[in-house]
């Protein structure tokens, strides 16, 4: 529960700080005076989005720090989800930096704003106007039923598995999608194929080819070269391998008395030997080069396919052409198993429908178990607030697939008068009527959820009188499980409170300030008495406010 709000510099408020009783607080003032302001801290605090506006001195930060009391909520599983230190009296603060930078604290660590919101909303539920027009809308009434039903973790379990039908239902379209596309393709895809296959493509043959032609061009050139060399070498009368061997000679009887000419003579040697190897290697490429003419035309003609095939493709080697080929053979390949992917995915796709229909059927029983109990109580809380002839019927609608709330929706059909015919909330219902049916509807939830905080902000709109009286004795039995905060304009109301604070603004200095305070016994009759009478009281609404309060 909420035990401590501070609030620092924000809107009109420079400094205040309010202490809610543990069981059932009622915030009153005038309008504008600031009671909106303090759902607006709050909200801060439960994680709504800042606004650099919000600061009344643009020169200071705005500091907003609440404290709860949450021992007995069982709440340690989520300060662990996010790593945070749990306390049984938890801090949560919230700063607003003139530059406006926001920083949110639990218990000193800092969390942004999504841990903030799943934390705030396990704390307080705040009850707006806003929230009473949610009432018409199914998908909220469908909240209703599941947290009267207790179908949250029944819920968890069949998201978990709608998620994954709905994914393999998308992999599904796109597969079929992919196949007629690829069907489309697939006798180009195989020509291309088939095209490049017959050619038996080798990487780098196109280098290799390239230089086996070049050299076949100039076969007779280079014949004439190799011959020259050998000439000069080896076969003319005075040739380099008969001056060497005489040079040879010559080193080695001069070696022998002569330490210079023998170190020559080991490496004239080495040349020797060289040379010679030489010669035989020119010896033997000369003899094996010939022209062939035949070969350099098989060679024109494979580099011609080659280009052309290389030009068509936009490559620029033989090596992109093996790799292209084999990426066309993958996706013939691919195109193959289409079907039996197919087959797999609506095999594993009826799996998990047969499961998302088990665990829809467990929701839609639970549901379907507190219709008629759910109803009852809406009945009994509205016949205690004035709405005798009030009905409120529960219709179920099968839907024809799965949706991600199950296989129904569901729709509050209402009258408030005898005779006449049950229908849709939005058509029917007044703001009145819509008031006590979402009070009906948030007492009974209250108990089911256990929210340790719920905040009422005028909740009493649209009733008066001996109705708002009601209203209060209901607000009133709620608190005695948890912390109930009410604002409200009815004394009728105000007069249940177990701590009544007023909301109110002075101008100081040329400004306007928003305070708040606790009422002792003879502030709350004077708050009551004007309440009922205006700024002028009266005796009588004097004996009015202390009859509300049993004096």
């Amino acid at each position: 529960m909420l035990t401590s709000l501070k609030i620092s510099n924000y809107a009109l408020i420079q400094e205040l700080h309010m202490k809610p009783d543990e069981a059932f607080t009622i915030i009153t003032g005038e309008t504008g005076a600031g009671k909106s302001i303090l759902l607006g801290a709050l909200g801060l605090i439960l994680g709504q989005r800042a606004d650099l506006n919000a600061l009344k001195d643009t020169s200071k930060k705005c500091i907003i720090e609440a404290q709860f009391q949450i021992e007995t909520y069982h709440l340690q599983p989520i300060f662990e989800s996010f790593d945070l230190d749990y306390e049984p009296l938890t801090i949560i603060r919230r700063e607003i930096t003139p530059n406006g930078k926001s920083r949110a604290f639990v218990n000193d660590t800092p969390v942004n704003l999504s841990q903030l919101k799943d934390i705030g909303e396990h704390l307080v539920d705040i009850h707006s106007q806003h929230h009473t027009i949610s009432l018409n809308d199914n998908s909220f009434q469908l909240k209703v039923v599941d947290a009267y039903a207790e179908n949250k973790n029944a819920i968890q379990a069949y998201k978990a598995e709608y998620d994954t039908y709905r994914k393999l239902k998308k992999q599904l379209a796109e597969k079929e999608l992919s196949i007629v596309q690829a069907k489309a393709e697939e006798s180009f895809l195989q020509f291309q194929f088939e095209e490049l296959d017959q050619l038996q493509l080798i990487e780098n043959e196109d280098v290799d080819l390239e230089e086996e032609q070049d050299a076949l061009v100039h076969v007779e050139d280079t014949k004439i070269q190799l011959t020259t060399a050998l000439n000069l070498l080896k076969e003319q009368e005075e040739n380099v391998i008969d001056s060497l061997r005489m040079a040879k000679s010559s080193l080695t009887e001069a070696s022998k008395h002569n330490k210079v000419a023998l170190e020559l003579l080991d490496r004239f040697k080495s040349v020797t030997i060289e040379l010679e190897d030489i010669v035989a290697t020119l010896e033997e490429e000369n003899e094996e080069l010939n022209y062939d003419p035949e070969r350099l035309e098989y060679i024109r003609s494979r580099l011609s396919a080659i280009y052309n095939l290389q030009k068509k493709h936009h490559t620029s080697n033989v090596t992109d052409l093996v790799t292209l080929k084999n990426e066309i053979e993958q996706k013939l390949l691919t195109i193959s198993n289409f079907d039996s992917d197919v087959e797999m995915i609506k095999r594993t796709l009826s799996q998990s429908a047969a499961i998302l229909k088990e665990k829809a059927a467990i929701i839609t029983a639970n549901r379907k178990a507190i219709k008629q109990k759910l109803e009852s109580e809406v009945k009994t809380i509205l016949d205690r607030l004035g709405m005798k002839n009030a009905q409120l019927t529960i219709e179920f609608e099968t839907l024809s697939t799965y949706s991600e709330n199950g296989l129904e929706v569901i729709k509050f059909l209402f009258t408030a008068n005898k005779g006449l015919e049950k229908r849709e909330l939005s058509k029917v219902a007044s703001g009145g009527e819509l008031s006590r049916l979402m009070l009906a509807i948030k007492s009974i939830l209250a108990r089911k959820e256990k929210m340790p905080t719920i905040i009422f902000d005028e909740i009493d709109t649209g009733v008066s009188g001996e109705i708002a009286d009601k209203v209060g004795e209901i607000l009133k039995s709620m608190s005695q499980e948890l912390q109930i905060i009410s604002i409200t304009h009815l004394p009728q109301m105000a007069a249940k409170g177990v701590s009544h604070l007023k909301v109110y603004k002075e101008d100081v200095n040329g400004e306007t300030h928003s305070y708040i305070k606790v009422l002792n016994q003879e502030e709350r009759i004077e708050e009551l008495a004007k309440m009922l009478s205006g700024s002028k009281t009266t005796s009588a609404a004097i004996d009015n406010a202390k009859a509300l309060l049993n004096e």
